[in-house]
């Protein structure tokens, strides 16, 4: 196929894979007549892989991303199913990378067609085909649009809600070759999953197992597409930053409700809140010794839906300053497993007695997100961090 070009198809049921000599990420977005999604649960991708009559289906790293029509379980209003794909890697684009994107029967595998974007440059996105519905019969089309500005860009224009920056510059679709007259006009760009995050910004998931993050780094506390609402652990750590000197730091959580309103807090004080859905392991008061120095447990299946948020903070209550602190960090674990799923290391130190470490905001969706921040305050008690947290969240 060529930019453009379109066929019928002759099965019900297709697949569009997209390989590459790097590993993509593809993604299908279901559009109404007005080229939109319905809502964002009409974009597909690794963390939402199924909608109704599209899946996705991950290659693993060792097969190329899918994205699977079922033209007959399409909903009624939906006129269009448009696939997507970008580098895995941060920041890649598709200079010297020549995608191709190969059409199935999703029953038999049989190839219907095949269709290489051409001169691909500086794009890190690409609307690469596209299943549409015209006069009752579904049909496909090559596309092969590029943007320059990632997967965010392309599913700000098909009306998903990506969470970017408030200094993003809106999207500019790269240069494409013109499709030829003849051809139905190419449709806008579709959404696709999120931009890979560029160091210190950005969101993942748990998919490619244990995840480090910078400072303002968000991970989407999701695996193999589930929501992860098991019970889970942070651990934070610490050591005296001077050998022989003890230091006292206690380690809280805040929950807050979906107005930032403070619901309550656990602590050395109060071990116990939320109905036992949120656990103190007790007070620690040296910092000495290897491993995890106070452990909050978070059943996030039990939590009340009025629980929209929780920060985690380190407070000194005796006054010293985190700058005699060293390794200070904070970890997530699968409390059943012990398998540490997320993992902040404290790299800079101000003199203040407080720091607020991580924060666990909940999405519309259902899912957690897990957000590292680091951010030093003058607070020497968790009472004292109500305000700035809620202002952090």
């Amino acid at each position: 196929m060529t930019p453009g070009s379109n066929i019928p198809l002759s099965v019900s049921r297709v697949a569009v894979d997209v390989a590459a000599p790097v590993r993509l990420d593809v993604s299908g977005l279901l559009l109404t007549a007005d080229g939109k999604v319905r809502s964002d649960d009409d974009f597909i991708f690794y963390n939402q892989p199924a909608g109704p009559g599209v899946t996705y289906r991950s290659g693993g790293g060792t097969a190329p991303d899918a994205i699977t029509v079922d033209t007959a379980a399409v909903p009624p209003g939906i006129e269009k199913i448009v696939v997507t794909a970008s580098p895995d890697a941060a920041g890649q684009t598709f200079q010297g990378i020549e995608p191709t994107a190969t059409l199935r029967s999703a029953d038999d595998g049989s190839v219907l067609a095949t269709f290489t974007p051409p001169q691909l440059g500086t794009e890190t996105a690409l609307v690469v085909v596209e299943i549409y519905l015209r006069g009752g019969q579904w049909k496909a089309r090559a596309v092969g649009q590029g943007y320059a500005n990632g997967l965010a860009g392309i599913a700000t224009d098909f009306g998903v809600t990506v969470e970017e920056p408030a200094s993003a510059p809106a999207p500019q679709p790269a240069p494409t070759p013109a499709a030829p007259v003849t051809a139905p006009p190419a449709p806008a760009a579709p959404p696709a999953p999120p931009a890979p995050p560029a160091p210190g910004t950005g969101k993942i998931n748990l998919d490619k197992g244990r995840v480090s993050l910078q400072k303002n780094q968000t991970v989407s506390l999701m695996k193999g597409g589930r929501p992860l609402l098991s019970q889970v652990q942070m651990g934070l750590g610490w050591e005296p930053a001077f050998r022989g000197k003890d230091i006292d730091l206690d380690a809280s959580v805040i929950a807050y409700g979906p107005q930032r309103n403070h619901i309550d807090s656990c602590y050395f004080g109060k071990l116990t809140i939320l109905g036992g859905a949120v656990r103190h392991s007790g007070d620690n008061l040296t910092g000495e010794g290897g491993g995890d120095d106070e452990v909050i447990t978070v059943d996030l299946g039990r939590l009340s839906q009025e629980v929209t948020g929780l920060v985690f903070t380190v407070n000194s209550f005796s006054g010293q300053k985190f700058t005699e602190v060293a390794k200070a960090y904070c970890r997530l674990l699968d409390a059943a497993t012990g398998e540490e799923l997320v993992r902040f290391d404290l790299t800079n130190a101000e003199p203040q007695t407080g720091v607020m470490m991580a924060k666990l905001v909940r999405q519309f969706s259902g899912e957690w997100d897990m957000t590292a921040m680091g951010d030093f305050v003058k607070a020497r008690t968790v009472r004292n961090m109500v305000k700035p947290a809620a202002q952090a969240l």
